[in-house]
């Protein structure tokens, strides 16, 4: 009787650790996963195909199926999928916490070792988490910090911004020279958060209170973008193309092309610049009295679907993509940051990656979007989709930001 009781309880271990299975036979696991390419040149699809080459050899029996989709539309992809019963295994997109309360996700530490899970960096765990319980899996994250043309700065004889009115009385400066963009401030669809979150942060206000309840239509906001509509669009200091219909590509590309006195970029513009010739000066962020209190951070996530049963092949596949090699090698080719404490370390101690010190050095400080809220993907739409027309002549940044206040506090409405 001991003896049948014991082997029951193995039984029942091991069926605990399978999951959905105990591994055996031919899978296919279906991966959904953005590009972060601008072609099909440098498309993501290149660095998916070699690491499941490299993890289809080394783990027989397990097939992965990677289709890569553009950041305009996955996510909604992605939701229409899940809404229809079509979940993908593994989805490496914006937003995870809607998934998450719906028990739709395996847990972080359902599909990672626990040496694997400790290695995420810990500001990365915190936003990956819901209720204390970690479901999003960081895939790559960046930092933002104010960037400026130093050519174009010296020979204006300008120093590097410390505040806002640094930045209104240089802009002024760039374009009486004639600087087509003397600040480009994109607020178009594209990205249009993180642009809002820099200066909201900057003037002392946030998307959240300190409570994690939104706050959009706070004093501190409204202070912030009627600033920004009065000292620097108002002024004509954005450049020819209205920040509602700016994106951040098309800003990123004219700063390239030496037309951008300065705008607010992560690594990856960093690298775009230097290989287009143009000397680039980067500082923290300026707020109102001198620079910002917090970095703004952003990660993008991977997570594991429960709906296939294939927990025991994506615990396979995820630690096999959270190695090192495969975290270092996606960050350094489209220039962002490593998401684990020991890819961060081995890459901030190689001097072939000293530029990126800086933004490395941000990550651990970041002020992360609210990810955990599972109102966040839908009341990032609305940021996306409004922000814009809180700076245009005929708005009221007031109202355009009390329009995304509801929007949110409807978005936190469990919905029927």
């Amino acid at each position: 009787m001991t003896a049948a009781v014991a082997a029951m309880g193995m039984i029942a271990v091991l069926a605990g650790c399978g999951g959905g299975g105990d591994g055996s036979g031919e899978v296919t696991l279906r991966l959904v996963a953005a590009d972060y390419g601008t072609g099909a040149a440098n498309s993501s699809k290149k660095y998916w195909d070699g690491l499941v080459k490299g993890f289809e050899a080394s783990h027989p029996g397990i097939k992965v199926d990677v289709s890569v989709r553009s950041w305009k539309n996955i996510d909604r992809e992605v939701a229409t999928m899940v809404k229809n019963g079509r979940a993908p295994d593994i989805a490496q997109i914006s937003a995870y916490a809607d998934y998450a309360k719906a028990d739709k996700l395996y847990r972080a530490d359902e599909l990672v070792s626990i040496r694997t899970q400790a290695n995420f960096l810990p500001r990365l765990t915190d936003a990956g988490s819901l209720a204390r319980t970690q479901y999003g899996l960081p895939f790559v994250a960046s930092t933002r910090l104010l960037f400026y043309n130093k050519t174009l700065f010296a020979e204006a004889g300008l120093s590097a911004p410390q505040t806002w009115d640094d930045i209104r009385d240089d802009a002024a400066v760039l374009e009486q020279r004639g600087v087509t963009y003397p600040f480009a401030l994109p607020l178009g669809p594209e990205e249009s958060q993180a642009e809002t979150m820099m200066w909201l942060l900057g003037g002392g206000g946030g998307f959240v209170d300190d409570s994690g309840s939104y706050e959009f239509d706070s004093p501190e906001n409204v202070r912030t973008f009627d600033w920004l509509r009065t000292n620097l669009v108002g002024k004509g200091l954005v450049g020819p193309v209205a920040p509602g219909d700016l994106d951040r590509g098309k800003a990123f590309a004219a700063f390239t092309r030496g037309e951008v006195g300065m705008l607010n970029g992560h690594p990856t513009l960093m690298r775009e610049a230097r290989k287009n010739g143009i000397s680039v000066g980067m500082v923290p962020m300026p707020g109102i009295d001198g620079p910002g209190a917090s970095p703004v951070g952003v990660a993008d996530w991977i997570m594991g679907f429960k709906q296939n049963g294939h927990r025991v092949q994506l615990g396979k596949f995820f630690e096999y993509l959270f190695t090192d090699k495969n975290v270092i090698e996606f960050a350094d080719q489209y220039g962002l940051l490593p998401v684990t404490g020991s890819a961060s370390a081995a890459m901030e101690a190689d001097a072939e990656h000293k530029p990126l010190r800086k933004f490395l050095a941000a990550l651990p400080h970041a002020e992360f979007y609210p990810y955990g809220k599972t109102s966040w993907a839908r009341t990032n739409e609305s940021i996306r989709e409004n922000i814009g027309k809180a700076v245009a002549p005929d708005q009221s940044p007031a109202s355009v930001l009390g329009r995304i206040a509801r929007d949110a506090a409807a978005a936190e409405v469990p919905r029927q």
